[in-house]
């Protein structure tokens, strides 16, 4: 069966509703009056071949959407996978691997991530986000600062004077590059994989046709060139 034949289980609305993060800028860029990225391209793209339009409803944070899918507000959405969420989610296979690191000031000790897991060290990062969950379970002897948003983390870290900003690489270089003093760690604490996302009580023959959808325009060059177009340099996960 095509995608087309669940339109009615995946799209049960007659349209497609789709979550985007505006937190992650890698994925999607713009304000919630114009986004624009490759999460929408490929929200588009998979709609199109639903036979469906797609409906755009942005979020300022992935733990915002998140929530939303406990209340049945979207059909689609962009997620990093995390083991902390697939009790709600469905994911694909990622389609693009980012790194999570940290941005610290310029006369910071820390060389690498391991420095900054010590005890005092305070880390802000953005509550819910992927590298939330990640360190969350992973750190040791450093305290977690959340702010509501990943952009907020670093604002916490800048007027708090924290030790570091947890985040996507990505955003925080481009905010170090504009705030001197400022450097962001070469290496990283992880590596998150960005997927599709669905919601989880979805039937699952539904859900294998999405996720193959998935697989087929990663094949192609949409996401390498909507990337492209959105100026962000990243790894695609064939």
């Amino acid at each position: 069966m095509s995608l087309a034949d669940h339109r009615n289980t995946l799209a049960p609305h007659g349209f497609l509703r789709v979550a985007i993060n505006l937190g992650n800028p890698v994925l999607a860029q713009g304000d919630a009056r114009s986004p624009r990225g490759p999460s929408l391209e490929l929200a588009t793209a998979l709609a199109q071949r639903m036979g469906v339009q797609a409906r755009f409803t942005c979020h300022d944070a992935a733990a915002s959407v998140v929530a939303a899918a406990g209340e049945d507000s979207w059909d689609l959405a962009f997620l990093a996978i995390d083991p902390a969420r697939t009790d709600r989610i469905a994911f694909s296979a990622p389609y693009v691997e980012i790194e999570g690191t940290y941005l610290v000031r310029e006369d910071s000790p820390a060389q690498q991530v391991a420095d900054l897991d010590r005890e005092g060290l305070r880390i802000a990062v953005g509550r819910g986000a992927a590298y939330d969950l990640f360190l969350s379970r992973e750190l040791r002897h450093a305290t977690i600062e959340r702010a509501e948003t990943s952009a907020a983390a670093i604002t916490l870290f800048d007027q708090q004077r924290l030790d570091a900003a947890a985040g996507v690489r990505q955003p925080l270089d481009a905010w170090a590059q504009t705030h001197s003093g400022h450097r962001v760690l070469a290496d990283r604490f992880t590596a998150i994989q960005q997927a599709v996302a669905a919601p989880a009580s979805r039937p699952a023959d539904a859900l294998q046709a999405l996720f193959e959808a998935v697989e087929a325009i990663k094949a192609g060059p949409l996401l390498e060139e909507a990337f492209a177009r959105a100026g962000q340099a990243v790894t695609l996960v064939r």
